[in-house]
């Protein structure tokens, strides 16, 4: 009885194996993987564009004007005659010294001119009366020279009508020497008289220039002297605004080469649009202009002053402020541009770009970057019309492998190509 179980256990088991044999036969056996050809890759085929060249430079803004508010004459201050922050124009009267001390000089001028007038007109009146005396002196004296020429006369009379000549010419000389003198007197008394005025008018301490006033150093009550150091107060003119920015020298000896080479095109006036960028990031509405640049290399940095002059109707720049300027070098009529995504960079930093060769195979090209732009590469060196800059699929490529190249997003539906960004900067 245990021999049979044996038996029928082991034919059991037999008939299991069979079947899964069987059964495995009979399904079909899975075919292994198709055979691939090259990989795709989309591509952007590089077209050369005409773009603007900007450098984006840090600087402050500073007030067109600035004047510093000082007496000219010394004195109490009795008024003042502005509110602190507000807007004056030129010739506003701001402070008011107490003048009583400058009346009273002015008022002693004036005499001391009348005084030389009175005298200048007496000394006219007796150049006159010796002008007169002498008609008649000259008139005896000649007709005693005829008399006494026939003794009808005694000679002593003669003589004494001659020396009456004499008398009223010296009287003559007398009176012009006092007439010089009294125009003298007035001349000085004239000048006097100004100086006193002028500085009578200048207790009147007005402004300079039209613009906004600051805080005041002095209130009323306060002793000034004329010239002193410090400032009552200052004015700033912010209808528009300076921006002075520095630029490196080298940067300015290549755009200067670039321009000379016609690499770069400049035009308008010869003054280059700039545009700024607030400390917030937003944009300035209002477009400025390049004014000059300095010829002078700063020592320690190597750079360049520029000063950029920008409109401030709504007085949004206020002195001392952080900004960013963006200054447009020229235009690049031939630029070439790619997209930064399809630049990589190797072990010795330099970038790179792959690109569809001849035999549609990859090859690899060093790049001189020039600057970004947007999201873009302004390429100096490495690129040129015509070539096929891998965008897509560069994980699965390498320099020499053969490829299969379709404009870059036909397959997922983006566009072909990417415009170049308005923007510029380094």
């Amino acid at each position: 009885m245990r021999y049979a179980s044996k038996t029928a256990l082991v034919t059991l088991c037999g008939a299991l194996v069979a079947g899964l044999l069987f059964s495995g036969c009979g399904k079909p056996k899975s075919a292994g993987p198709p055979p691939s050809g090259p990989p795709e890759v989309g591509v952007l085929t590089i077209q050369p564009q005409r773009v603007a060249v900007t450098t984006e430079l840090s600087g402050r803004t500073s007030a067109y004007l600035v004047a510093e508010v000082r007496p000219q004459v010394s004195g109490i201050i009795e008024e003042r005659r502005f509110t602190e922050g507000s807007d004056v124009k030129a010739g506003d009267v701001l402070y008011r010294i107490d003048a009583a001390s400058y009346q009273a000089a002015c008022d002693s001028a004036q005499a001391a001119l009348a005084r030389a007038k009175a005298a200048l007109a007496s000394a006219q009146a007796a150049r006159t009366r010796a002008e007169a005396n002498a008609v008649p002196r000259r008139l005896k004296a000649e007709r005693y020279a005829e008399l006494v020429a026939i003794n009808a006369v005694a000679k002593q009379d003669a003589d004494d009508a001659t020396a009456a000549i004499k008398q009223s010419e010296t009287e003559i000389q007398s009176a012009d020497a006092a007439i010089l003198a009294a125009e003298a007197d007035i001349a000085g008394a004239e000048a006097a008289l100004a100086a006193s005025q002028i500085n009578l008018a200048r207790t009147k301490v007005t402004a300079p220039i039209s613009g906004r006033i600051g805080t005041s150093a002095v209130t009323t009550g306060a002793l000034v002297t004329a010239n002193q150091s410090a400032a009552l107060a200052t004015i700033q003119q912010l209808s528009q605004v300076y921006v002075d920015v520095s630029e490196s020298a080298a940067n300015v000896l290549r755009l200067r080469q670039n321009l000379a080479s016609g690499h770069l095109t400049q035009g308008g006036a010869g003054q280059a649009a700039v545009k700024l960028v607030l400390e917030n990031g937003a944009a300035y509405p209002q477009e400025g202009i390049l004014k000059f640049s300095d010829v002078t290399v700063q020592p320690g940095t190597g750079s360049v002053m520029l000063r950029t002059v920008f409109p401030n109707p709504e007085l949004l720049l206020l002195p001392g402020m952080f900004v960013r300027a963006v200054v447009q070098e020229g235009e690049n009529a031939q630029a070439i541009l790619v997209p930064q995504r399809g630049v990589s960079r190797d072990a010795k930093g330099e970038a790179v770009a792959l690109v569809v060769g001849a035999g549609e195979k990859v090859e690899a090209r060093r790049l001189t970057i020039d600057r970004g732009i947007g999201d873009q590469w302004l390429v100096a060196e490495g690129l040129a019309a015509g070539d096929r800059v891998i965008l897509e699929g560069l994980q699965r490529v390498r320099p020499g492998a053969p490829v299969k190249a379709v404009p870059f997003g036909s397959a997922t539906g983006a566009p072909a190509s990417l415009a170049p960004q308005p923007a510029a900067g380094k």
